[in-house]
């Protein structure tokens, strides 16, 4: 076996061990939170917080995870229960939150529409 073979071992060996970046973790799990015929995971967006002064002692990042769910005319109830099934499955995950933690995100909003916000707290 040749260095080069070797060296192309080696890129893909870890390459198929490495752990996906958060981005692609939260991607996988939040197509997963519904059925399809219940709601649908657009994305998430970073969003950096002007308002609050760099130099402040809480962060200022934090993350919008997007829905569109199947009925837009949802019960109050109903939509809090969509809302809290997003939260936990984003809590349930430890290593996730570490590493949103890591990267300076304090808190996660969850949206299903483009008006209203939802905090996960």
């Amino acid at each position: 076996m040749t260095i080069t073979q070797s060296l192309r071992i080696a890129a893909v060996t870890f390459l198929l061990s490495a752990p996906f970046a958060h981005g692609e973790n939260l991607d996988v799990l939040l197509s997963q939170v519904f059925p399809q015929a219940q709601a649908t995971y657009i994305g998430y967006e970073s969003v950096e917080r002007e308002d609050i002064p760099a130099s402040a002692s809480v962060e200022r990042k934090y993350l919008i995870v997007d829905f569109r769910l199947a009925s837009s005319q949802l019960a109050s109830e109903q939509l809090q229960a969509s809302v809290h099934k997003v939260c936990m499955a984003l809590l349930k995950d430890r290593k996730l939150i570490r590493q949103l933690s890591d990267s300076g995100y304090d808190m996660v909003s969850v949206a299903f529409d483009r008006r209203s916000q939802f905090d996960c707290l």
